[in-house]
C-alpha cells in the first residue's frame, strides 16, 4: 500500500511541474494507493482556484485512491507526531497514517520523508 501526500497528487493534476513525470510513476502502480482526506482537501485547493475542483476530483477518483477512514485515536497520534517533528499539520496526518497502516508514503517533501525514514517508513518521491 502507498499513502499518497498532497504534493504528489498536485503534481500529477498540474501536469507540468518539475514532479509530474515522477507522480505519474508513482501512480502507474498495481499497489493500493490511500489518501488522508486532508490531505485530498490540500490537493483540491490549487483546482478550486480555478473552478475545477469536481473535476480534479473526478481525476482522483479515476486513480482508484481509497479515502483513509480516520480510527478514534488518529487526533492524538498526529499531535504528538507533529509535537515530536514539528511538521506541518497536513503532513502529520499523512506520516500518521503511514505508519498506522505500514505503508510507504510517495510524497515529494524532503523534510517529511526525513521523517518517515526516521520512524521506518519506506519513501518513494523524495
Amino acid at each position: 500500500m502507498i499513502v499518497l501526500d498532497a504534493s504528489v497528487l498536485i503534481s500529477y493534476w498540474a501536469g507540468s511541474d518539475a514532479h509530474t513525470e515522477a507522480a505519474f510513476g508513482i501512480l502507474d502502480t498495481e499497489e493500493d494507493l490511500m489518501l488522508h482526506p486532508v490531505t485530498l482537501a490540500e490537493s483540491l485547493v490549487g483546482p478550486a482556484r480555478v473552478g475545477e475542483e469536481q473535476r480534479a476530483l473526478d481525476d482522483f477518483a479515476r486513480l482508484g485512491v481509497e479515502r483513509h477512514r480516520q480510527l478514534i485515536d488518529e487526533p492524538l497520534r498526529v499531535a504528538r507526531l507533529r509535537a515530536r517533528t514539528g511538521l506541518k499539520l497536513p503532513d502529520a496526518y499523512i506520516l500518521a497514517t503511514a505508519v498506522e497502516l505500514g505503508a510507504t508514503l510517495a510524497t515529494f517533501d524532503r523534510r517529511l520523508a526525513d521523517a518517515a525514514r526516521e520512524r521506518g517508513v519506506a519513501v518513494v518521491g523524495a
